[in-house]
């Protein structure tokens, strides 16, 4: 909020409109779902809250490239229009929330039962298929990057579905009972995508606020799997 009143001030933005409608809806949800939602069922609220989260930075970061690469058409790479850096922030954004909305959402229905009651899925070769999905969306972000800008708009795609499907296949495998220790690593994964997010447009208080719920989910992490005798490697 700090940061919405802040830059409407200092851009001098008259049009307040749409901005004061975001605001004031996510407010009202945000109050409601705070106020209704179960002490018991506090967790699953925290995984959903941690996907918007994640979605959030990466439609940013996605809005902010079609924008520079695919609404204005400038000749070029990706990197040379938007710059090597902010591009690389973009993919990374893309890739990180993808992962952390889609993680988050299973996480929710692992919580409260939907999804199999709880119980692991374990796919045949999962590992080999996960870190295969992971490679894959590594270089359709490095493609996306080094592609002409009307050519790169399918490598973005094609990342921005790796990462939502990482997320499930990342998340799935793990039963419900450690799905806090989940949420808690989702959570921190949501703060890296702000963060990139915040390159992205070049916003500092973005960067410092995801840099800190970042290594502050992932301080947590390591805490709740030392307690509930866990790896954060398995």
């Amino acid at each position: 909020l700090l940061a919405v009143v802040v830059t409407l001030l200092d851009q001098a933005i008259i049009d307040y409109r749409w901005i004061l409608l975001g605001v004031v809806s996510g407010g009202v949800i945000g109050a409601l779902a705070a106020r209704l939602v179960a002490m018991t069922a506090m967790p699953e609220m925290v995984a959903l809250f941690n996907g918007f989260g994640g979605i959030a930075s990466a439609l940013v970061a996605g809005s902010i490239y079609w924008d520079q690469v695919v609404q204005k058409a400038p000749e070029g790479s990706v990197a040379a229009i938007m710059g090597t850096d902010e591009s690389i922030t973009v993919m990374l954004s893309i890739l990180i929330g993808g992962v952390t909305f889609t993680g988050s959402i299973i996480a929710l229905m692992k919580l409260n039962g939907s999804l199999k009651n709880g119980q692991p899925i374990l796919l045949p070769a999962r590992h080999f298929i996960t870190f295969g999905l992971l490679f894959a969306s590594i270089v359709f972000g490095v493609l996306g990057v080094i592609a002409a800008g009307s050519d790169s708009v399918l490598w973005v795609l094609l990342l921005a579905g790796g990462a939502l499907v990482l997320g499930i296949l990342l998340t799935i495998p793990i039963g419900g009972a450690d799905m806090p220790v989940v949420v808690s690593l989702l959570n921190s994964y949501s703060g890296v995508a702000a963060s990139m997010a915040g390159f992205v447009i070049g916003n500092p208080l973005l960067i410092i606020a995801g840099a800190m719920v970042g290594a502050a989910g992932l301080i947590l992490t390591q805490i709740m799997c030392v307690a509930m005798n866990r790896s954060l490697l398995n």
